[in-house]
């Protein structure tokens, strides 16, 4: 596999692409490729985090399991959905969050959670990708060791970073994050099944933003855009 990714995250993982795991994950997915395997998002997207958010750019991370297994609708960001298509069920909540902790709205029922990657808010997957119709189909292929060794790199080498761990697979996913380097906000998902379990009134949106202030780093605009 090709990576194509931004400048500060090739550098460090660099060694990380070359692994056995990784070759062979790139390998599996050529081959789901040729055997005309529909997987999402494509292959261009794949790494679409990465590249609106630069790892120097990093100032909140929003760790999801893995992308939309839909048509259309996955394009490399948790929780985001390509331009023009509604939003799912979580991200609705996410947005009824929004506008009872920040008071901002969505009436357009946008999906694109583009401005707020490119603004620092790393929408990280598990895995980044999975088959059409067929959720977690590519969470055992090497995935997760590659996004842990993303979030290691986060927490080892940055200081004051936001880390948002809805639900009970991110909570284990970030179980190792430094406490005492980083603000962890740990709520249930906002999944219909468990958004009413303590989602919904969380604040973690503006939580995050007094946190950024208060190491002196600008706020994240959370308008839809």
């Amino acid at each position: 596999m090709d990576v194509k990714i931004a400048p500060g995250w090739k550098k460090r993982l660099e060694k990380e692409f070359k692994q056995a795991y990784f070759v062979d994950l790139a390998q599996f997915l050529k081959n789901e490729k040729d055997s005309k395997q529909i997987f999402y998002p494509p292959g261009p997207l794949i790494f679409n985090a990465f590249n609106l958010t630069d790892i120097n750019q990093v100032k909140v991370v929003i760790i999801g399991q893995d992308p939309y297994h839909g048509d259309d609708q996955a394009h490399g960001l948790s929780f985001s959905v390509r331009q023009g298509i509604k939003a799912p069920p979580s991200l609705v909540n996410i947005y009824k969050e929004l506008h009872h902790d920040l008071g901002i709205k969505n009436d357009k029922n946008l999906g694109d959670l583009s401005s707020w990657a490119t603004q620092g808010v790393l929408l990280l997957n598990a895995s980044l990708t999975v088959r059409a119709n067929q959720p977690n189909s590519h969470a055992g292929i090497g995935w997760h060791k590659f996004t842990d060794k993303v979030i290691q790199l986060l927490n080892d080498e940055f200081e004051h970073l936001v880390f948002m761990l809805w639900g009970n697979f991110a909570k284990e996913k970030g179980a190792h994050i430094d406490s005492r380097k980083h603000l962890v906000l740990k709520a249930a998902h906002p999944s219909p099944f468990s958004v009413e379990k303590g989602f919904f009134g969380c604040k973690h949106f503006s939580k995050t933003n007094e946190y950024l202030m208060s190491h002196g780093k600008l706020p994240i605009d959370w308008m839809i855009k």
